[in-house]
């Protein structure tokens, strides 16, 4: 390899820490980006020359200063292009237009029982064209789209299983390509959320986290060293197949016994209808549930606690396996946090393992926080950052 060519990708690699530097500490001084990178300034300000040039950077007023000539600040142009993220879950469809920064423009929230792929493909297609026409005039458009789903995701954005909406070996990624001509990431729900609560949902992020995605089925997304952690083919965290009854409740999967069978959404509905706490004339949702709660109603509250301690037992394994500092529990059961919180944690710190259980937190997120969709944008960000700098060197 030429001189002339390592020269070349250094030249890139400082490039890509200049914008990162300025993306973490927006608004920011070529100075002090000089002193985070270790970069002379000379070199700090020829690259963000260029970055201006390329419309990623900005500069603003002068800042403050200890003596001297005010610096001019640097600020991150986070509307240089846009983000569609994607949530589709069982019986809805979040979806949001973010800027280059993961910050919410437009979001969209729609109810949809139908599964059959085709008819699910139309809804997610029409919701992105609308979209697409909220975006404002930018430099460089749409960057990309990502899409989290509950289901065992490849690499290659195959949904190789989703149980819960009965497909399996759906080319969803190639098949938004074929629309869209722009880069698609399609990724696991929970896989998603645990990425966008570390990202966006902590002051200091936490180094080791598990985010439990407790809706109609159960996931469970791994953050491990600040790092989402997905397995050898990006298949892991599918907690709620884990069996915890011997011989019990068959699942979709082609188990039996499995965790979502009796800690989720669809467990709290099934038995919510078997014990007769939703009449005739009633559609069955957790939200009604939660109605019939806040009226006092002992059987529901009673429900909400059983589903609870088996979230809790869920809870307890995992921090027994990954002695993780923080556990987040999400999606719809989110929602009985007043009845079940004080349980689960009860439950949790007496029956972990003392040593596990001395430094662990856990606590919800609201499903109004949109987890997956912050993760969604976030991996789609990166992917065009990244792929800015692939195509310069």
């Amino acid at each position: 390899m030429s001189r002339t060519w390592n020269q070349y990708i250094v030249k890139q690699e400082n490039k890509a820490l200049v914008l990162k530097t300025i993306i973490e500490h927006t608004p920011i001084s070529r100075a002090k980006v000089a002193q985070v990178t270790g970069l002379n300034k000379g070199t700090v300000s020829s690259l963000v020359s260029e970055l201006i040039d390329e419309h990623f950077v900005m500069e603003s007023g002068p800042g403050e200063s200890s003596g001297g000539r005010r610096p001019v600040m640097l600020l991150f142009n986070q509307a240089a292009g846009y983000t569609i993220a994607l949530d589709l879950g069982v019986g809805y469809i979040d979806a949001a237009l973010t800027d280059l920064n993961g910050e919410i423009m437009v979001k969209k929230h729609a109810k949809m029982h139908e599964r059959q792929f085709d008819t699910v493909f139309e809804h997610i297609v029409s919701t992105i064209h609308t979209l697409m026409k909220e975006m404002k005039k930018s430099p460089y458009g749409l960057v990309g789209i990502g899409m989290g789903v509950p289901g065992v995701v490849n690499h290659e954005g195959e949904i190789l299983l989703a149980p819960n909406l009965n497909w399996k070996n759906i080319q969803l990624k190639q098949a938004l390509n074929d629309v869209f001509d722009v880069p698609v990431i399609v990724e696991n729900e929970a896989n998603a959320a645990a990425y966008g609560e570390m990202r966006f949902g902590f002051k200091t992020p936490p180094k080791h986290m598990l985010y439990l995605s407790v809706g109609m089925g159960i996931g469970m997304g791994m953050v491990l060293d600040q790092k989402l952690y997905t397995g050898l083919n990006g298949f892991a965290g599918e907690m709620g197949h884990i069996t915890i009854v011997k011989d019990g409740i068959n699942c979709r999967c082609g188990n039996a016994g499995c965790f979502e069978r009796y800690a989720s959404e669809q467990a709290l509905l099934e038995q919510a209808i078997k014990r007769g706490l939703v009449t005739g004339n009633e559609e069955a949702s957790v939200d009604l549930l939660i109605q019939k709660a806040t009226e006092n109603n002992e059987a529901v509250i009673a429900l909400f606690k059983e589903i609870g301690e088996y979230i809790a037992i869920g809870i307890t394994t995992m921090i027994n396996l990954f002695n993780p500092e923080q556990i987040l529990i999400g999606n719809q059961l989110s929602k009985l946090q007043p009845w079940i919180k004080e349980d689960i944690q009860a439950y949790v710190y007496s029956h972990a393992i003392g040593f596990h259980s001395k430094k662990v937190t856990v606590d919800f997120t609201s499903p109004n926080h949109l987890s997956t969709i912050k993760g969604m944008a976030s991996f789609t960000i990166e992917n065009f950052l990244l792929s800015i700098k692939q195509t310069e060197e």
